[in-house]
């Protein structure tokens, strides 16, 4: 029987799961680089989903605690849509994927984990990223730890801010 590894996992798996929207909390946290905030603007921010559907998952939120679209003022909703560019054009520089998944679950039902704070998915896709590990064996496999992915992103964006 092969055997996927993955060590990283179980530092997730056994940690005490955060009480209150990760949404607010994680923006405001001292702990720097354990919260995996990639990007802070002055509405909205990004950062890497711990949980990730593929490597490179990054959410983009607004800091102030809203459920809906309509919700966001004129500010907000263009510094969103920039981030989310912003995002797109980071991970094609670091991980170079071939597509993206770029959606937002508006309430519980469609899927929102945090449904009471808007947040949109950015899922960077590659040909054949989908085979039968999650159909038959219902494990993901994503190949690189957050820490060392979290590096290369902060790095690729020095450059490019620097220039």
């Amino acid at each position: 029987m092969e055997k996927l590894w993955a060590p990283w996992r179980a530092k997730y798996a056994k940690s005490k799961k955060t009480k209150g929207c990760i949404f607010c909390l994680k923006p405001k946290s001292k702990s720097g680089n354990k919260e995996y905030i990639v990007t802070k603007g002055r509405y909205v921010f990004s950062m890497l989903n711990i949980y990730p559907y593929n490597n490179g998952h990054i959410m983009v939120a607004p800091y102030r605690h809203i459920q809906d679209l309509d919700g966001l003022d004129k500010e907000e909703a263009l510094e969103l849509m920039e981030m989310i560019n912003k995002s797109i054009n980071l991970l094609k520089a670091v991980l170079k994927p071939s597509a993206f998944n770029i959606g937002i679950n508006i309430g519980s039902i469609a899927g929102a984990g945090y449904a009471e704070h808007l947040h949109v998915h950015i899922v960077p896709r590659w040909q054949g990223d989908t085979n039968f590990m999650p159909i038959i064996a219902k494990t993901k496999v994503v190949p690189e730890a957050l820490d060392e992915l979290y590096k290369r992103l902060k790095d690729t964006q020095k450059k490019h801010c620097d220039k």
